[in-house]
This record gives C-alpha cells, sequence and structure tokens, in this order.
C-alpha cells in the first residue's frame, strides 16, 4: 500500500512490525519478518532514510517508529510535490508537441512540379480546388497550358469563383488571344493589361501558388507554394501588378483598355441606390436595367476606384466625391 512513496512490501512490512511492538532491534525484527538480520538491518536504514524510523536514543541498539501521521504526511506531500513537478513537464512536453505539430515543415510549405504532363495537371487542380477567387498573371508565351485547353477555367467560373487576371499586351496578338479574352469577359472575370508581367503566376485562395521554376530551354517545372510569407509575397506581387494594370473591354471595334475617366450618370445612380440600401435586383427594378447590367456596372466602379470589395467602393465613392453625405 505504501509503494507510492516509495517503499517495497519489505520495508512496508518493516514499518509496520515497529510501529505495532513500538520498539525492536535487528534480531527481533528479523525472526518478525522471516528475514536474516543483514537484510533486517538494511530495512531499518531504508526506513530511516525516509524518515520512518531511527535508532533509540534511550534504548540503544534499539529501532523505533516514526508516528504515521508526521513521518507519512511529510512523505505523501513530497510525493504530491514530484507529481504536480511531473505534470507540468507532461503539460509542456505537450505543449511542444501540439506547436511543432502545427508548424509545417519546409518541405510542407512548397514542392517542385517537374514535367509538361505533371505541371499541366498541376495548374488544372489548382483551379478546380479553389473555392472563392483566383487570380493570374499571363505571358504572352505559354509553354504547358494556352487558354484554348485550359477547360479548369470555365468549370470554376461556373461555380462562381472570381478570376482577376493580367496579360501581357503581346498575349493580344496570339492566334486565340482575343477570342480567349473575349471567352473570359463573357464569363465575368476581370480581365487587366500590361506591358509586361514579371513573372507566370496563379493563386488561389490566397492559399496556394504556383510559379515556373525553369526558363524555357530546359524542361518545364514548377514550384508550388503553400500558405507561408513565401506566398504571401507572391500575393503582394500580383496585387501590385494589378493595381498598375488597365482594365480591359473588347467592343464590336475589337479591343480597348478602360482609361479611368470616371462614373457615367447612370454608374452613379447605381452607387447611389446601393449606398443606400438597395439590393442589386432593387437596383435593378428601380432603373430598369438587367440584373447582370447593374452588376457589371458595380464591378466597373470597384475597377476605377481599385479596389476589391463593395464596402471600399462605398468608401472610395465618398473620398472621390462620386456622391455626397447629406
Amino acid at each position: 500500500m505504501l509503494a507510492a512513496i516509495g517503499l517495497d512490501e519489505t520495508h512496508e512490512a518493516a514499518y509496520r512490525a515497529l510501529v505495532s511492538v513500538g520498539a525492536a532491534d535487528v534480531s527481533d525484527l528479523a525472526r518478525r519478518l522471516t528475514l536474516s538480520e543483514p537484510d533486517a538491518e538494511r530495512a531499518l536504514r531504508r526506513l530511516e532514510g525516509h524518515g520512518l524510523a531511527a535508532q533509540s536514543p534511550a534504548r540503544p541498539g534499539r529501532w523505533v517508529a516514526a508516528p504515521p501521521g508526521v513521518a507519512l504526511g511529510a512523505l505523501l506531500t513530497q510525493q504530491r510535490h514530484e507529481l504536480e513537478k511531473a505534470e507540468l513537464a507532461a503539460a509542456l512536453l505537450a505543449e511542444e508537441y501540439r506547436a511543432a505539430a502545427a508548424e509545417p515543415a519546409v518541405h510542407d510549405l512548397v514542392e517542385v512540379v517537374t514535367g509538361s504532363s505533371a505541371v499541366a495537371q498541376r495548374f488544372l487542380q489548382l483551379q478546380l480546388g479553389a473555392a472563392e477567387e483566383v487570380c493570374a498573371l499571363v505571358t504572352g508565351s505559354p509553354v504547358v497550358v494556352s487558354g484554348v485547353e485550359n477547360e479548369a477555367e470555365e468549370q470554376a467560373t461556373g461555380r462562381g469563383v472570381r478570376y482577376r487576371v493580367v496579360v501581357e499586351r503581346t498575349v493580344l496578338d496570339l492566334p486565340h488571344g482575343l477570342t480567349e479574352l473575349a471567352a473570359a469577359l463573357g464569363r465575368d472575370e476581370q480581365v487587366r493589361v500590361v506591358d509586361r508581367v514579371p513573372t507566370k503566376l496563379v493563386i488561389a485562395d490566397r492559399s496556394l501558388a504556383m510559379v515556373p521554376l525553369t526558363s524555357r530551354t530546359a524542361e518545364p517545372a514548377a514550384l508550388v507554394v503553400h500558405a507561408s510569407g513565401l506566398l504571401e509575397l507572391l500575393a503582394g506581387l500580383f496585387e501590385s501588378v494589378w493595381r498598375e494594370a488597365l482594365p480591359l473591354r473588347l467592343g464590336a471595334a475589337g479591343v480597348a483598355e478602360e482609361r479611368p475617366d470616371g462614373p457615367d450618370a447612370t454608374d452613379l445612380e447605381v452607387l447611389s441606390l446601393l449606398l443606400a440600401g438597395l439590393t442589386d435586383v432593387s437596383v435593378a427594378k428601380q432603373l430598369d436595367l438587367g440584373l447582370r447590367t447593374v452588376q457589371r456596372r458595380v464591378r466597373r466602379l470597384m475597377e476605377l476606384a481599385g479596389v476589391t470589395t463593395r464596402l471600399q467602393l462605398g468608401w472610395h465613392a465618398y473620398e472621390r466625391g462620386w456622391v455626397t453625405r447629406s
């Protein structure tokens, strides 16, 4: 019963015998416990080390038991203290383990994909796995997947995934460039144009990105970047290019890059009603416009303001004087 405080059966029996008889010498204790005298003496010395027994100063050669309430209480208190320290150490180790498990290893943050087939498959998977938004920088020299071959883009937009795409001006000169851009705009994608993008890039939901890893002369390879500081850097690069690019529209005469010349009268009516709390459907009915027309005008206003949310649009509308506070 006293094993919890470090006593085995022999030591416990010796202590119980001393408590029972009050005092005993080595030979007497050896007979009671059927031990050899050396074993009995070792047991008494062990009890002495625990503060449970002592040699009687009044009767040399005899041993007496320490009061159980005092001696055992002290040992139990010490044992509780040791257990508390062990519990604290266990808790700290558990927390350290959880922190290590939550912190992804470096090799889990990036992966290298090599070969045309593997790169193409990963590129399509990234778009098909997107739930909210895909951002892309597109060059005029596709290597693995062209716009016509990118079936995942149409599937993703069909599920409601937003696309923001910046293309190099050379894309407009590709054989199917205008056709692909017209299809993208028809899917309500936001497309902008710059003279040159710094790199090919696609980002899905700001949680996964893909960039080319080698030059066009080597075997196609790409770096897939998971959520990390590197991913934030790539997202910042995209936003920087996006802000500098010009919105693109396609009319009957061909391509035109929308200049930020400000909203027209209908745009201001739409904006005013939205800020008044009307829904897109209510605004469309109020102004006798189609719902898609209203939504397209709102997107154009957001592009003109250089913002990505309607909340930001409202703030910029007041700042730019498009609407006034009454």
